[in-house]
Parts: structure tokens; sequence; C-alpha cells
């Protein structure tokens, strides 16, 4: 007769060794690497693209106001002038419901006469910086550059 052994059936314990783990992480890291540049490009272009949209609205109703008083606001008045009216008597607004925002949380800025555009205004956005000029990521936004 044939006894059965504790032991005579073992059986294999399942799991990963740490190369395994090891090797996942570095594909992993590997392809971090690669895809997070492209993502946090995206986002980038995405605010760019919003700030290119805001700017477009800020001058279509620059232009409503033009036509309504005549010419468009100083410096001075900004954008304010259409939100509330500054004292002009042929004002017919508000022409937009609050003062926009860029992308990045700052006011957009303004100038009459624009130096970029200088038989018009200048509407811009200091961008990802917040500052003036800058290079890439960190450009001004205007309108006197509508393609970039």
């Amino acid at each position: 007769m044939k006894r059965n052994h504790p032991n005579r059936y073992k059986t294999k314990q399942a799991g990963f060794t740490l190369i395994e783990i090891m090797v996942v992480v570095i594909i992993i890291s590997i392809l971090g690497a690669i895809i997070a540049p492209n993502i946090f490009k995206r986002a980038h272009d995405a605010r760019v693209v919003a700030a290119k949209n805001g700017i477009g609205t800020i001058e279509t109703q620059m232009a409503l106001y033009k036509l309504d008083n005549y010419t468009f606001p100083n410096t001075g008045e900004g954008i304010k002038a259409l939100v509330s009216n500054t004292g002009k008597r042929t004002w017919n607004g508000p022409y937009l419901d609050e003062i926009p925002k860029d992308p990045w949380g700052n006011e957009f800025q303004y100038q009459y006469p624009g130096s970029k555009n200088p038989n018009k205004f200048d509407v811009f956005s200091f961008g990802a910086d917040g500052q003036a000029g800058g290079e890439g990521e960190a450009a001004d936004i205007g309108n006197w550059n509508p393609e970039k």
C-alpha cells in the first residue's frame, strides 16, 4: 500500500519575480517619457486656440463699439468699455457680459492705438508665463499675428 506524502504533489506558487516587475516598470517609464510631452503640448495648443478665440470675440465686439461710438476705446478705457459705459452718449452696450480672462487666468491686454496694429488696436494675452514678450510656449498671443 502506498502512502500519500504531503509533499508529493506540491503546487508551484504563482507570482512575479523582482526582475519581471522591474522590466514592467522600465517599459512603463519609457512609454511615459515618450507620451507625456505630447500630452502636455496638446494642452498648451488647446490654451492657445482658446486665447485666439477670446481675442476674436473681443475684436468683434470692438467693431460693434466703434459702429456706435465712431472710435475704439482708448487704452485707459480698455476692454472695460465693452462692459460698462465710460461716459459715451452713443454707447449701446453692454457689448460683453463680463471682462474675459485668457486661458491662464489673466486679463487680456488692450492698447489703442496699437503698437503692432497702428491703424487699429492690439488685443493680446501674455501667454503661459503671464509676462510681456517671451519665446515658444511663453510667447504673447495677439491679434497682430493670427496664424501664430
